[in-house]
């Protein structure tokens, strides 16, 4: 199938559809005059050999999954191109405007952005190479002035710099040249569709608000700084269409910040699907990600659509991506690519999807690159944004905020709400805090959960209350600062007296100090506000070596000695 200015394309229903190989281009075609196709496949300007563009072969006539775009839907869709090449420009143009879409086109960068002053637009396609204005330039315009636009960038020469550095600075994809006219109307479908939903997702939201204020539909607690900025990232990212990819320990709200995205996106009136790359096998996790064909293997007796299929509008959050096989990294590349999924055992039929990645890993991904075990190429494809969440032991000031959070929750699901609420007292707090918390705020829901299952209704919780879980240290009662006696006192006067007591809340303030930073000197005194250097000299003066007060798993390097005078 192929298209000139004057000869419009089939027309093919956005959404999800199915991609047939039976209308083949033959091989032998009469000459005829140069068109769309033949111009978006002509070298590029530099000699460079053109890159080849997917090729697609569509039937209109196979739409499946998600309801066809209407004629009304289409018609309420504007859509700005922008191109200095002309033929390109009306090329593009006359397509859309056979599809159903209001065009409005523009030549130069400077008039572009006249037009954008004074017209409202749900899609633009920009140049990249503009003359005046620079398409960077026109797209962080339309990411200030109108940021619920879609812009997809068009490159002649696309690299994998140019690529992010589009996708970050808010571009929703980017179209290479050469391009045919069916990818033009895959990408363009996929972009009409994503403002539709875009659109029930506001009312939904209005709604919402109506409904219940402006309270949160997704609660998430914490004012430690690293948390808050993860949290402020998160929200700033929600309001487009770019990938993310989460790391941080395992049990630290990875998911929490994916579900935080997905109800703060445009994307929320659809569904957020989750994976566990970790959990399943490879030939598992193939067929549920990308679905399959009936006879596929053993046991598939009918045809079923993968996840991708089913987060078709909304957002796929993929746990532990790391542990995903390279052969299934290459068929998600091209979904993130060109949105098209072919279910396992299909030779004839595929899909295409409009959906969002969020991923995620409790491991180092760059070393994983290093190492070969993840593709750089969908690494850096995913890695839109980067958002790291923090451990729960960086976070202290947010432990009686989370505990009592969940205290109230768990009690209401096991006792009731008519029995007495519990409350932690001063020292079961100052436990808590002191806790390791290797499995971070998964491990501290364990703990409150299990201490409300036996503690008395109203008693106030006291650090022996509180239960151990693994290899974790006993709770014991905090020490408590003892004066000295008031004989004594008054024998040694009061400056002597005044020194002793300064002399022992200095040797617990620092034992307590080490333990709860685990032996991490540098830790230790970001804690305390001081330089790491004050805090040798003062644990010195009090006798104290870092390796009497932690265990041996809690031992730093070898290089945090106390230095030799």
């Amino acid at each position: 199938m192929r298209t000139t200015p004057f000869e419009p394309a089939q027309s093919v229903p956005p959404g999800l559809l199915r991609l047939s190989r039976d209308d083949r281009v033959p091989s032998q075609r009469p000459a005829r005059a140069r068109g769309f196709n033949d111009l978006m496949s002509a070298p590029t300007s530099n000699n460079r050999p053109p890159r080849t563009a997917p090729t697609l072969h569509l039937r209109a006539t196979e739409a499946v999954g998600l309801r066809q775009l209407t004629p009304e839907h289409k018609a309420s869709i504007r859509i700005l191109i922008v191109d200095d090449e002309r033929t390109l420009r009306e090329s593009c143009a006359s397509v859309l405007q056979y599809e159903g879409y209001q065009v409005t086109l523009c030549s130069r960068g400077e008039e572009a952005r006249d037009t954008l002053k004074h017209n409202q637009f749900d899609i633009a396609l920009i140049d990249l190479c503009l003359p005046e204005v620079s398409g960077m330039q026109l797209l962080r315009t339309c990411v200030e002035s109108h940021p619920e636009m879609i812009v997809i960038m068009i490159t002649g020469n696309p690299t994998l710099d140019s690529s992010l550095e589009a996708l970050r600075a808010g571009a929703w994809d980017y179209l290479p040249k050469p391009f045919s006219g069916t990818h033009l109307q895959i990408l363009l479908g996929r972009a009409a569709h994503a403002v539709i939903v875009a659109r029930e997702s506001s009312a939904q939201r209005a709604q919402f608000a109506s409904q219940h204020g402006n309270s949160e539909r997704v609660t998430v607690l914490g004012s430690a700084p690293g948390f808050r900025r993860a949290i402020d990232l998160a929200r700033r990212v929600a309001l487009t269409d770019a990938s993310v990819f989460i790391t941080g320990e395992s049990g630290s709200g990875k998911e929490l910040i994916a579900q935080f995205i997905h109800h703060h996106s445009r994307r929320s009136s659809r569904e957020l699907v989750a994976i566990n790359c970790a959990a399943l096998p490879e030939t598992l996790l193939e067929s549920e990600m990308f679905g399959h064909v009936k006879g596929a293997f053993t046991g598939a007796f009918r045809d079923k659509p993968g996840l991708l299929e089913m987060a078709n509008g909304g957002t796929l959050f993929l746990d532990e991506l790391v542990e995903m096989s390279k052969p299934i990294q290459a068929k998600l590349l091209r979904v993130i690519q060109d949105g098209v999924v072919r279910r396992v055992g299909s030779e004839t039929t595929d899909a295409v999807v409009n959906v969002r990645f969020i991923a995620c890993t409790n491991g180092n991904p760059e070393e994983a690159v290093k190492a070969g075990v993840l593709r750089e190429d969908l690494y850096y494809r995913l890695r839109v944004v980067p958002i790291h969440v923090p451990p729960l032991r960086d976070r202290p000031e947010d432990l009686p905020t989370l505990a009592n959070h969940f205290l109230a929750h768990y009690w209401s699901r096991h006792r009731g709400s008519t029995a007495p609420l519990p409350r932690l007292s001063y020292a079961a707090i100052r436990a808590l805090v002191s806790r390791p918390w290797r499995g971070n705020v998964r491990e501290l829901q364990n703990v409150i959960e299990h201490m409300v299952v036996l503690i008395e209704p109203g008693e106030e919780i006291q650090p022996r209350d509180i239960p151990v879980i693994g290899d974790d240290r006993p709770v014991e009662e905090p020490a408590v600062v003892a004066s000295p006696a008031a004989e004594s006192a008054i024998e040694a006067g009061y400056h002597t007296a005044r020194d002793r007591l300064l002399a022992q809340f200095e040797r617990q303030y620092l034992e307590q100090l080490v333990v709860l930073a685990e032996g991490n000197m540098s830790r230790a005194a970001r804690i305390a506000g001081v330089d790491r250097t004050t805090l040798y000299r003062l644990m010195e003066r009090q006798g104290l070596h870092r390796k009497l007060l932690v265990t041996p798993v809690e031992e730093a390097t070898p290089s945090e000695e106390l230095p030799k005078t």
